[in-house]
Parts: structure tokens; sequence; C-alpha cells
């Protein structure tokens, strides 16, 4: 009742004033009823989320009005100058250049994931050696990086242990030489000899045949010495195999050459031939069915040929055994162009002359 009674006595006044026009205008009641609108929405409503420009507008517009007015904003005083302040700061601060290194461009980045794809055995140290080939300066851990981004996964990792007590001081002037087998699709065994130098990484292939007696493998020492091959080596390093006979070694001791062999069952003593012919099989020969002993001899003379002229090796700075380094780079946007050897299962590149 009482209730009642002061909201008929608060009418009666409200429309007293506003009728005698001294003190109280409609407006002054319209904006009264609107702020208290408003005070009874915030009080309903969660704290509303504002946009840039919902700031800039505010921050602006409030400090134009005087403080006594400013108490049915949707934000504090503190508020409004703490966005002033932030405005203030955006405008004179000045864009700085990005720390670390340049980014590698989409050219560039595009031509190492073409090779990870068209090549998927390749390691980013192979990618690597090959860019520098083609003349694009991109590090090994640029490559990987890259890699993994595009969610390309490692190549097989292949180690290969080494025989740290000799060949680092020797392998100059060392050369080691072995036999592997290739089955053929007529599951016919072909025992190929091969020589390679333990510096250079260069790969003599002396020949594939059935029977490996004592006459052929010396025939084939023999023709190896006639190539000059030999000019500069001191020590030959091969396993106990019966397959190389006194004949053999005698050629090599002629031209001044020492056989050291290696321990029983040690492959890890003769690791550089052992690693050529892991690679040999995982580049090549494991992806051909071989018919016949003439295929394999060419199969065999294309993949030495790209072995020792263009395949980069981590050893040599990445660089083939064979290459020939040109006397200035190619420009990094040089055309590069793909050759295609052994029904496209070999890769090579190089840049395009303009």
């Amino acid at each position: 009742m009482l209730v009642s009674v002061a909201y008929l006595a608060f009418v009666s006044l409200l429309k007293l004033l506003i009728r005698s026009g001294r003190h109280v205008d409609v407006k002054d009641v319209e904006l009264l009823v609107l702020r208290h609108q408003l005070e009874v929405l915030r009080r309903q409503v969660e704290r509303p989320k504002l946009r840039p420009r919902d700031r800039a507008l505010m921050a602006a517009a409030g400090r134009l009005l005087p403080p006594a007015r400013r108490h049915g904003l949707l934000v504090t005083p503190q508020t409004l100058l703490r966005w002033h302040r932030g405005l203030v700061r955006r405008k004179w601060t000045y864009p700085h250049a990005r720390p670390g290194r340049p980014p590698i461009d989409a050219r560039t980045r595009e031509l190492v994931l073409r090779l990870a794809r068209e090549n998927p055995r390749w390691g980013y140290q192979r990618i690597a050696g090959e860019l520098n080939k083609l003349g694009v300066g991109v590090s090994p851990s640029s490559v990987r990086r890259l890699l993994a981004h595009a969610g390309l996964g490692p190549a097989p990792r292949r180690s290969g242990p080494c025989w740290r007590e000799f060949l680092r001081a020797q392998a100059a002037s060392v050369v080691a030489c072995d036999f592997f087998t290739v089955e053929t699709a007529l599951l016919r065994r072909y025992y190929v000899l091969f020589f390679i130098e333990l510096q250079t990484r260069r790969v003599h292939l002396a020949g594939a045949t059935t029977t490996p007696n004592g006459r052929w493998v010396t025939q084939q020492a023999r023709n190896l010495s006639l190539t000059g091959a030999l000019s500069d080596v001191r020590f030959l390093i091969r396993d106990r195999d019966s397959k190389f006979v006194a004949a053999f070694d005698e050629v090599f001791r002629t031209d001044g050459v020492e056989v050291i062999l290696t321990p029983f069952r040690s492959p890890q003593a003769n690791a550089y031939a052992e690693r050529f012919v892991r690679t040999a099989r995982a580049e090549c020969l494991d992806w051909l069915l071989i018919l016949g002993p003439r295929q394999l001899v060419r199969v065999l003379r294309v993949y030495v040929d790209h072995y020792n002229t263009q395949r980069p090796h981590r050893a040599l700075g990445r660089h083939p055994p064979d290459a020939i380094l040109p006397s200035a780079p190619p420009p990094p946007m040089a055309a590069i162009q793909r050759r295609d050897h052994l029904g496209g299962l070999l890769h090579e590149y190089h840049t395009v002359a303009a």
C-alpha cells in the first residue's frame, strides 16, 4: 500500500514539473528513462564484445563528453583512456624488418618438393647436393624443414661403417674391390666385379660373368691395369674370397700395389665397396628385372656412369666424383631440365642455357 502511494506521488510530481516547464523538460525525462533501461539491460546481458572500430569510435567520441556525462557509457573512463593510448601507440609504431634468415622463395620451395616427390629414395642431404649442383644454394637443414612442413617423411636411412684406423690416412692411394651377385628373371646368377677408389668414390666396372674363375678374374685385373687407373694406387683392399687367386694379386704387385686382405667375415673392413653394392641395389638393381647378360652389362654401365658423373656424395662436398664444375654458377632462376635414364628410373637435372 505504501509503495503504491509513493509511486502515485512520484508520477504526480513529474507531471507537475513538466506542465510548469520550469525545471524539467520532456527530453530530460526521455533520457532518464533510456538510461534506466540501459542500466537494467547491463544487469541482464553479459559483457559485450566490442570490435576495434567500436572501440575507436567510443574512445574518440567519449573524450568529447564532459566527465559528468560519461556514466551512461558501457565502459569506464579508464578503459576509454587506455583505448586512446593504444591508438596513439599504433600511430607511432613503424614496421620493423623480420629477424632471422630470409625466406626461401616459392620457386626454390617447389623445386625441393619436386625432387623429393620424383625421387622418394633421396634424403635431404642428397636433395641439397642436387640443388647445389644446379646452382641453387639451399642448406640441408632448410631442405629437411621444407620436407617436414610438406608432410614428406625422411628417406630410408642407410649407414655404412668405415675402416677408420687405416683408410682415413690412406684413402688417396687405396682401391677396394669386391663381387656382388645379380639374379636374373630366369633365376640365373651373375657375378659382378668392380673396383672403387676410396678418395674420389669413382667406380670402375670390371665385368659380369656366371663363372668367376681365377682366369677370368685375373684378366679383369689386367684390363684395369692397362687403363692406367692404378698409376697412383699403393694399396688394394679385398676380402678372402677364393675367386681372387694368386695370379690376380700378382698383377697388382707388378704395378707396385700392395694387396691387403680383410679379416675373416668382416664386411666392415671393406665398407666402401659394401656401401656401393647397397647403393646400386637400392637405386637401380632392385627396381629392374634383368633378362640376360647384355642387359645387365648395359644397365650397370649406365648406372656407373650416373654414379661417377651425376650422383652427389656427402664425402665430396655433395659433388659427383667426376663433376665438371662451371666457371661461374648459373643464375638461380635458370630453367631446370630433367633427363631420364633406364626408362625413367634415374633422374638427372641440368640448367638450360638461356
